[in-house]
């Protein structure tokens, strides 16, 4: 019997694929828990139509997310630390600290784990910093520290 996964199944095949699998398995296994549907003349049709549709609103986003780093670009946050006697340091800037000053000096919305950031910035100046919108645009932000 010809199978459309709905789910991904362990050892059979990923989601939106056509298996084919002993009547047996199908009944007992496959329809009942949902993990996929016969592939009758009109599943095989609304499967093409939901790629189709699964295709459109992935180029979306990713339009999106190019333009978001368009507008990104340029763009700075000012943060400040703490600074003690001979120019040290007391604290770090993390990417939530980051994040929140891109929502109220910006008005962007930006998830703190979208920003690539290796180590915590520990000293004062200019930094660029990624943020990655889609697994295919990365943007950059600049964050500005100065001494409180």
């Amino acid at each position: 019997m010809k199978v459309i996964l709905l789910e991904d199944v362990k050892s059979l095949g990923k989601k939106g694929q056509i298996v084919n699998v002993s009547d047996g398995y199908a009944r007992n296994m496959i329809l009942p828990k949902k993990l996929g549907v016969e592939a009758t003349p009109k599943n095989m049709n609304d499967l093409k139509l939901q790629k189709a549709n699964d295709e459109k609103v992935a180029k979306e986003n990713l339009e999106a997310a190019r333009a978001f780093a368009k507008e990104l670009e340029g763009k700075s946050v000012t943060l400040t630390l703490k600074v003690g006697e001979g120019g040290k340091t007391f604290g770090s800037v993390s990417t939530k600290e980051i994040s929140e000053a891109a929502k109220t000096q910006l008005g962007y919305e930006i998830d703190r784990k979208k920003l690539l950031l290796e180590n915590p910035i520990k000293s004062l100046g200019n930094f660029d910093v990624s943020v990655k919108l889609h697994p295919q645009v990365t943007g950059s932000i600049r964050v500005i520290v100065k001494e409180q």
